[in-house]
């Protein structure tokens, strides 16, 4: 080997160790010159994200003297500030008032859409199609920017397994397959392939991690989990995210064997920075390094330096880092080039996003009205919440319905505009969105529609003090609720079919919105209840941020719709599949437990060694004395109104070896007589491994729309990463044997084939 050829491969192995501390990428000149600018206060000024309170915030504490300290250079960025006019104000502080003029990042929770808000992102998920995902990311970061916002507080990927935890609503559901593939389509969505264009935004991945296994579903709790069932199970999208590309990081509130999260140097180290190779920055959650105090592990000053030391490169809110790094740093208890790392870090973004060429490149003052809530944006949003609609019965066929019908719709989310955009919508107004009475009249303008309220979401008026926090969500009606109930009946007489529209008001889930009992509530399922009894057909129009208990409710001869709380497009859109302009295709993403008991209950689920059967109770296996083990709708259910039927399932070859792929085929015919979409779902089960696996895990879905009267060859691809799972030395592979593949329209599909891995 010549000297050149030697320190040729020095060089790239230098490359490849920086790359694995996550360090690569980020050495930029521009940013370096600065560095040796700053002080050391200056630096930590950049550490620290700030509220001046104007929008929704989820703690106690809102930034104080925020002004004062921009042009102290005291902060790094700000959210809960929005429009050209404002953000301008807050920048030019930034760049005119202080020392070395850095500008400053803005953000904003933008979680579903920005103004024009479209379902939450669990009722997006079972959607299954990546292209409009990505379509709904890019929309809501052109108008995100628009209004002067560059950073945004999405994707949150955390997977959710019990319904309890509010914050499901927020996320892709149970499954690391297909949370992954939408944690790749939100982020390219958001950011594009140019961050310095005016209409891309810097995405963060979110809640690092483990975030959706708080014990007990209670927001904000601990959670225990091995590290087999981490990298397999609940690990997967944020490593997505990242290998997608995301800016930035968000912390969770959990702790992580024993560490909490925002001071957790394997979590933000040793795996995301240097196994992961990530190159942006990490943000604490709202307040989560001072949290640390309260989990135990010391003062502000001492959970400061934890989270500093472990990766964490900017604090929201807390100010910990502010008021006690420089003592730290003297103290010895951090270094200056910890700081500095840091600092680095969050310069690198604001380098990215193109504000150090232009501060002011998100404030045209002509973009707002240009670019937020056209009739093109409102147009995808309807579209989003109809495919995001599951059809879970369909009793006789009551949907779809006829426009010329003499229809009563009844209840209490019929014409409550404050609840039709969900949870975690602080950048959405209520009152732009369009009720269901309002969508029925535009979609059906022959229709006879009579609307009756029925009863109040819940007349429990200390629980709807606790869910009207950000506003009324839970109206409860001054009329006595049986004089309500007498008038839905009254109207239902009359009408040719029911449209009950019952369910959470968008405040009972989402963050700080766990719940133990996830029925709905007495009050409404009195009133569904009553209406069948009236001998009318009934469909019932569902809308929930979360799985929901309704095992009464299924048994009942009803319709049954699930829309989730469908965004600002909501009356237009329940109205389109109501009445069969669009046929529903929405796939479930979480499963439906019977009762709350079962959960966790999940698809990929580990078979016992004393596995029950099926159908019969049987003693000494794994099985409950008062419920079966099944759920009330598995993951991946949805029906439409047409049927479809699964054959010919063929593999191209039975024997594939290491790093080879799959090719898979099977025929889907449209037997009914409606035209409608399918999710063509693929799961697979390594019949025999080193450590235990699942019964079946999901490794490929396409949506296809087939004709009536049509049959559609699908074709679909394992890839070799498919057949591979983390051992117990957390080693990434696949082991030979067989396998067997399952197609079908949901978790429980029973066309069935297998191969062999060599």
């Amino acid at each position: 080997m010549t000297k050149i050829q030697y320190y040729f491969f020095f060089l790239i192995g230098i490359l490849i160790t920086r790359h694995s501390l996550g360090q690569i990428n980020s050495h930029i000149p521009e940013v370096e010159i600065l560095l040796e600018k700053m002080t050391l206060e200056e630096k930590i000024g950049q550490l620290n994200l700030l509220t001046p309170g104007g929008g929704v915030v989820t703690g106690a504490v809102v930034s104080k003297n925020v002004e004062a300290k921009i042009k102290a250079g005291q902060v790094g960025g700000l959210f809960g500030v929005s429009g050209p006019d404002k953000v301008r104000m807050a920048q030019e502080m930034a760049v005119n008032h202080t020392r070395l003029k850095i500008p400053l990042l803005i953000g904003a929770d933008v979680i579903h859409g920005y103004q024009t808000t479209y379902p939450i992102p669990l009722g997006m998920s079972c959607s299954w199609d990546m292209d409009l995902m990505e379509e709904a990311a890019k929309m809501a970061a052109k108008e995100a920017t628009a209004d002067g916002i560059m950073w945004n507080f999405s994707p949150m990927v955390d997977i959710a397994r019990d319904p309890r935890w509010g914050r499901i609503a927020e996320g892709a559901g149970e499954d690391p397959f297909l949370g992954s593939a939408i944690a790749r389509a939100m982020v390219k969505g958001y950011q594009g392939q140019d961050l310095t264009a005016p209409n891309t935004m810097l995405a963060c991945v979110k809640h690092l991690a483990l975030y959706g296994a708080s014990e007990a579903g209670r927001d904000y709790h601990s959670v225990d989990m091995s590290k087999i069932k981490m990298f397999n199970q609940y690990l997967p999208p944020y490593k997505a995210a990242v290998d997608a590309g995301v800016a930035s990081v968000m912390s969770s509130f959990n702790d992580i064997d024993g560490i909490p999260a925002s001071g957790n140097k394997w979590l933000l180290t040793e795996l995301l920075r240097k196994r992961w190779g990530f190159v942006g920055f990490a943000v604490s959650d709202y307040t989560s390094v001072n949290e640390m105090v309260a989990h135990g592990l010391g003062d502000l000053q001492a959970v400061s330096s934890l989270a500093l030391k472990a990766g964490l490169d900017m604090d929201m809110v807390g100010e910990g880092f502010l008021t006690t790094l420089k003592q730290s740093v003297e103290e010895g208890k951090v270094t200056e080039a910890d700081v500095t790392q840091a600092c680095r870090r969050v310069l690198v973004a604001k380098y990215k996003a193109g504000l150090f060429d232009d501060p002011f490149r998100y404030l045209d003052p002509n973009r707002p009205k240009r670019d937020i809530l056209t009739a093109e944006n409102r147009a995808l949003a309807r579209k989003l919440a109809t495919r995001s609609f599951v059809l879970l019965k369909n009793h006789d066929q009551i949907l779809p319905l006829q426009k010329s019908a003499k229809i009563a719709l009844i209840g209490p989310l019929a014409d409550s505009r404050n609840n039709m955009l969900g949870t975690w919508a602080p950048t959405g107004n209520p009152d732009l969105a369009v009720t269901i009475l309002e969508g029925f009249k535009h979609v059906a303008p022959g229709a006879d529609i009579q609307y009756a309220k029925g009863a109040n979401i819940s007349n429990d008026k200390d629980f709807a003090k606790k869910v009207n926090v950000f506003g009324p969500r839970i109206q409860i009606d001054k009329r006595p609720a049986n004089l309500l109930l007498t008038e839905a009946i009254e109207t239902a007489k009359k009408a040719d079919v029911v449209v009950v529209v019952v369910g959470e008001a968008t405040e009972m889930s989402g963050e700080a919105a766990s719940r133990t009992d996830i029925s709905i509530p007495e009050s409404q399922k009195k009133l569904i209840k009553t209406l069948v009894d009236t001998g009318q057909p009934v469909a019932v129009v569902l809308m929930s941020g979360r799985p929901l208990t309704i095992r009464e409710e299924f048994d009942l001869p009803i319709a049954l719709l699930q829309v989730w709380h469908p965004g600002v497009e909501a009356g237009n859109a329940v109205a389109d599949v109501v009445f069969g302009d669009y046929n529903p295709s929405g796939k479930l993403t979480a499963t439906w437990p019977r009762n709350v008991g079962q959960i966790p209950i999940y698809h990929s689920v580990k078979n016992t060694g004393r596995p029950a059967p099926d159908e019969k109770f049987q003693k000494f296996t794994s099985n409950y004395l008062d419920a079966p083990n099944t759920p009330l709708f598995p993951f991946g259910y949805g029906l439409s109104y047409t049927t479809f039927e699964y054959s010919n399932l063929k593999l191209d070859k039975q024997e594939i070896h290491q790093n080879e792929s799959l090719e898979i085929q099977v025929e889907v015919e449209n037997t009914g007589n409606y035209d409608g979409e399918e999710v063509v779902q693929l799961y697979l089960r390594d019949v025999v491994r080193s450590i235990t696996p699942p019964k079946r895990e999901l490794k490929g879905f396409k949506k296809v729309f087939v004709k009536k009267g049509e049959r559609k060859m699908v074709h679909l691809t394992l890839e070799p990463d498919d057949l591979k799972f983390y051992n117990g030395n957390l080693e990434f592979l696949s082991e030979q044997g067989a396998f067997e593949v399952f197609v079908g329209t949901d978790s429980n599909a029973d066309l069935r084939t297998t191969f062999t891995l060599k």
